[in-house]
Parts: C-alpha cells; structure tokens; sequence
C-alpha cells in the first residue's frame, strides 16, 4: 500500500534527489542555498510552503512528493491550497503514487476545511494529464506570467 506523509528532516536525500530530477526535466536548476531554503520552509510549521511525501511498504526510499502552497481567497474565508509540484520517481510512475499524494492532499482539504485543492501543468503533458482528468476536473482558465527581474 502506498502512503503519503509529511515530509520529516530524514527526508532530506531522498527529497534532494528527487528535486533535482524535477528540476531536469523541467530544464532548470537552483543554487544549493536555493534549496536550502526550500527544504526549510517545508519543514517550518508557520510557512505556507508544506510537502508531502511518499512511501510504500518495504521501501527505504521516497517514491515521490507533492509540494503544496496554502493561501486565503478573496471569495471565500476557507483557505485554497495550491498543488505546485508533484513528481513520481520514474519506475513508480503509473503505480498509484501520483493519486495516492494528490489524494491524501484532498483528504487534508476536507479535515481541514479548505475550499480547494488546485494546480496547474503544461499542455502537453500527457502523462500528468491521463491521471488528473482522472481526479480532478479541468477548468477553462488561462494563465498569464509577468516574469520579474
């Protein structure tokens, strides 16, 4: 059975590991104290940035991660939590550990009493997608990106 968890401290190599493959395969890289920084904010209580991880029986190491951003809305006094990265270590993809974080984080929501669980991914990801219209209902948004120097 896979399960999805808070990310702990002993998480960290694995979690380095896998962020560095989601930073390839979106052809970007971050300097080391970049990273730092993530991996303490994910591990700070009092910050809005939280990870999930995953495992499965028999397994010292993480499958994969769900980082997640939780934020107030302007229409409604239940907070949002925005879905911003999720990776599957590539031989686990296809074996639930994907929906397994994405409903774990669902779950959290109801406990919680967020209003909603959203993200984005490009076009063209097939694979992402074969699994999120499976789960989720895709909306007719368009996303627009002022980059800031």
């Amino acid at each position: 059975m896979i399960d999805a968890r808070d990310a702990v401290p002993s998480n960290r190599s694995d979690w380095s590991r896998m962020w560095a493959g989601y930073c390839a395969y979106y052809g970007t890289t971050m300097p080391e104290a970049q990273v730092d920084e993530l991996w303490r904010r994910i591990l700070d209580p009092g910050h809005p940035v939280c990870a999930l991880v995953s495992t499965a029986p028999d397994r010292p190491e993480l499958l994969g991660f769900a980082h997640y951003l939780l934020h107030p809305h302007t229409f409604s006094d239940r907070t949002v939590c925005y879905l911003e990265d999720l990776w599957v270590e590539p031989a686990w993809r296809g074996s639930g550990v994907g929906r397994r974080l994405i409903e774990a984080l669902t779950e959290r929501g109801r406990d919680y009493g967020w209003r909603r669980v959203y993200w984005h991914t490009e076009a063209d990801n097939e694979t992402a997608r074969r699994l999120y219209d499976r789960v989720a209902t895709v909306t007719q948004y368009v996303r627009y990106d002022v980059t800031l120097p």
